[in-house]
């Protein structure tokens, strides 16, 4: 953790549409590099919320697989995962809504299809009636992923997790 936290901090914190034109460099074209600055926006509430729940695996957890000897693989599927599991969907629930977010904001600059880009043409249309249905739908789609994954979290951790 020591070793790739200030690696993960530093590149949380560059903005995901500065990914923009790095990505398109390198994938020459649209949709892939939406795709990465996506991933990119994602992944690190993902990570980060992984580590903080593999790094606090209660210590009589440990005990108990030290006294029935469970190591290795066992141990990880027995132990680990199911204790950082809550962790890992609050970072998975604060993962989807920022990829929605970077979903938007890169159809907005790359053009072409989808929401983002719906909303920009609304704009440049002076049309503000579509751009606040845009938004709403915005705003639903965005809670029922976020219900989806929470719904998820319950069934995988038996309830252990907060809503």
């Amino acid at each position: 953790m020591r070793g790739l936290d200030p690696i993960f901090q530093v590149l949380r914190t560059v903005p995901p549409l500065a990914w923009l034109p790095l990505s398109l460099a390198a994938f020459r074209e649209a949709q892939p590099s939406a795709i990465f600055v996506i991933f990119i926006t994602s992944v690190w509430p993902i990570i980060i919320n992984t580590a903080v729940g593999v790094r606090n695996v209660p210590q009589d957890y440990r005990n108990v697989a030290a006294v029935i000897r469970l190591r290795g693989p066992a141990f990880f599927w027995k132990i680990v995962l199911p204790a950082a599991a809550p962790y890992i969907f609050t970072g998975l629930r604060i993962g989807i809504g920022l990829s929605w977010l970077a979903i938007v904001a890169a159809e907005m600059l790359i053009g072409g299809v989808g929401i983002g880009f719906f909303v920009w043409d609304a704009w440049n249309s002076s049309n503000l009636s579509d751009i606040i249905v845009a938004l709403v739908y915005v705003g639903l789609v965005g809670f029922a992923l976020d219900r989806i994954v929470a719904l998820a979290g319950r069934i995988a951790t038996r309830g252990t997790q907060e809503s």
